[in-house]
């Protein structure tokens, strides 16, 4: 039995995604060749081509077909500039997306698996969205999704994202923060934690220090997380935010709910980033952002369009391939949990 197909977003073909799409097809090759892995690559072609050419790497197939294909986004209207932001880069980072997310819903291809975009460029496009997590809710119909940051047991999702820190308090509901919990749980148990352990963390420091520094951990966390316990699941929290990710480490955790995005993101990007003493410049970055509550899959790199890198040749290609694991994985198995 063939393994399934996922597609591949290029996302901004100014930035990287080129570069690490055809480093991984050619790391990848192997399990495309026995079988073991298919996928369709969905783009700009020109973008793909000069990164081949600029790694001299051989160029991925023409043809849709195969266990490596390609599927163009849209128009190719001629060279996008590299690291630079644009409205033609923008326009084929969401038709790249849109394309995936239909044939994903027709069932032709059994997840995403998406290189980084560019907000701006997408917004200069006429895509008012603040990322690919947004983008996602609307194509699909969802209201609701959440960001799960995976970086080996590091585990983070998120209650909200990318808002204003100053928005966050008044975005903590009791229902946000369930359903972050509860999607949370069922990707855990997707990824083969029967009974997974979850911690809330605080939004306040200290959990607030009993109304001091705020009354939202009081008044919103600890109730949701008693209901959380009263129904039998291994929730606890709220736990302050300096530790959580500590314990969390260390194995008292399967997974932590962040209440914003830094606040989840931090922790996984400074364990995930591999800096390089000397130069200080860094060499690869490990981790998957998944996003759950969809009605398909998709992971993602758990890094932006590094225009400065761009067409260089130094772009890591660990946190990509990691990202097609995770989605073969998640595809293989209990699909419905996300």
């Amino acid at each position: 039995m063939s393994a399934p197909t996922l597609a591949l977003t290029m996302g901004d073909p100014a930035g990287i995604g080129p570069e690490i799409i055809v480093k991984a097809a050619h790391r990848l090759a192997p399990r495309l060749a026995d079988g073991a892995l298919r996928l369709l690559v969905i783009g700009h072609r020109g973008a793909l081509d000069r990164a081949a050419d600029g790694l001299g790497l051989a160029r991925l197939p023409t043809g849709a077909d195969g266990p490596l294909g390609f599927l163009a986004a849209g128009d190719d209207a001629g060279p996008i500039p590299l690291g630079a932001v644009s409205p033609e880069a923008g326009r084929f980072a969401y038709l790249a997306i849109a394309r995936a997310v239909e044939l994903a819903r027709a069932g032709a291809v059994a997840g995403l698996v998406t290189a980084p975009l560019n907000k701006a460029a997408l917004n200069l496009a006429g895509y008012r969205y603040a990322g690919h997590t947004d983008l996602l809710a609307a194509l699909t119909g969802t209201r609701g999704s959440v960001m799960l940051l995976v970086h080996g047991p590091m585990r983070v999702s998120h209650v909200t994202t990318h808002v204003a820190l100053a928005d966050v308090p008044r975005l903590l509901t009791p229902e946000r923060l369930r359903r972050t919990i509860d999607l949370t749980i069922e990707a855990l148990i997707a990824l083969g934690l029967p009974r997974p352990r979850l911690a809330v963390a605080a939004l306040n420091p200290h959990a607030g220090e009993g109304g001091l520094f705020g009354t939202q951990d009081d008044d919103v966390s600890r109730p949701v997380v008693a209901a959380c316990r009263a129904e039998g699941l291994d929730v606890s929290g709220p736990v302050p935010g300096d530790t959580v990710f500590v314990k969390l480490r260390a194995g008292q955790f399967d997974a932590v709910v962040a209440m914003y995005h830094d606040q989840g993101h931090i922790p996984v990007k400074l364990l995930g980033f591999d800096v390089d003493p000397a130069s200080g410049a860094w060499r690869a970055l490990s981790g998957v952002n998944v996003t759950l509550g969809l009605p398909i899959i998709r992971t993602s790199v758990d890094h932006g369009t590094a225009f400065d890198i761009a067409g260089k040749g130094v772009a890591s290609e660990a946190s990509l391939i990691e990202a097609v694991d995770l989605a073969l994985a998640l595809a293989s198995g209990n699909r419905a949990a996300l």
